[in-house]
């Protein structure tokens, strides 16, 4: 079955490009996988060589034109690959969140695509810190808007942990609330931010896969191994998510 993966989120610069580049280098080892990368503002995505991603360009000047939303349908719809199974990575900017979802929803697209076999995933992140609020009301619209399609929620505690009250995440009541609506969480590891935490941000900065980082001889030994360790428990976590 052909899946489409969408990672939308409204809060800006909470890791939904990081969630679209972990995404695909997980799926890829075991399936055909085509990134694409939407966000007029910062192609994170698409910086990413290994992973080939195509830019869509939405702008039209300094706005954003719903109809150039139509050659991603185009993609997903038609393609022209020869084999079904395969998955499509959506990455969406916080400054598009709106109007793709928009889109989305006066084009009656969910069930276009439900119609042609396409199965859909809605990821969003889910932050402690201050930005927590901001990604419960994404998460909660997505979950209002979108209300037949199923969620997969990140949750990144790398800016705070995630609590409320003395509450843990499964323990709010907007996860009671959409419960039966999530096909998953995801929990980004959590690693000490003076080791661990400096490998992967310098990681991301470069662009740079696991997969090529782990091959990469002028990196240190410990280097490698860190970013070994949590790339093996990143995917644990996805294979108990069976986005597959």
């Amino acid at each position: 079955m052909k899946t489409v993966h969408m990672v939308l989120q409204g809060k800006g610069g909470v890791g939904k490009s990081l969630v679209s580049s972990l995404l695909c280098q997980y799926l890829e080892k075991q399936e055909q996988v085509i990134a694409i990368d939407t966000d007029p503002v910062n192609n994170t995505l698409a910086g990413y060589k290994a992973l080939a991603a195509s830019r869509l360009d939405i702008r039209a000047g300094d706005t954003i034109d719903p109809r150039k939303f139509d050659p991603l349908m185009e993609i997903i719809l038609r393609g022209e690959e020869q084999d079904d199974n395969h998955h499509i990575v959506i990455d969406n900017g916080a400054s598009t969140f709106l109007p793709l979802c928009s889109y989305l929803s006066e084009n009656q697209i969910m069930p276009l695509l439900r119609d042609a076999g396409v199965r859909v995933l809605l990821h969003t992140v889910f932050t402690g810190g201050q930005a927590m609020g901001d990604t419960a009301d994404g998460m909660e619209a997505l979950a209002v808007t979108f209300p037949d399609e199923q969620l997969v929620v990140w949750v990144n505690r790398y800016f705070g942990e995630i609590t409320r009250n003395g509450k843990k995440f499964e323990e709010f009541s907007i996860y009671k609330k959409y419960l039966d609506k999530f096909h998953s969480l995801i929990r980004l590891p959590l690693k000490n931010v003076q080791t661990f935490g400096r490998d992967l941000e310098e990681l991301f900065t470069r662009r740079q896969t696991f997969a090529d980082a782990l091959a990469d001889d002028s990196l240190t030994i410990m280097t490698r191994q860190r970013l070994k360790i949590w790339w093996n428990e990143m995917s644990t976590e996805l294979d108990r998510a069976q986005l597959i």
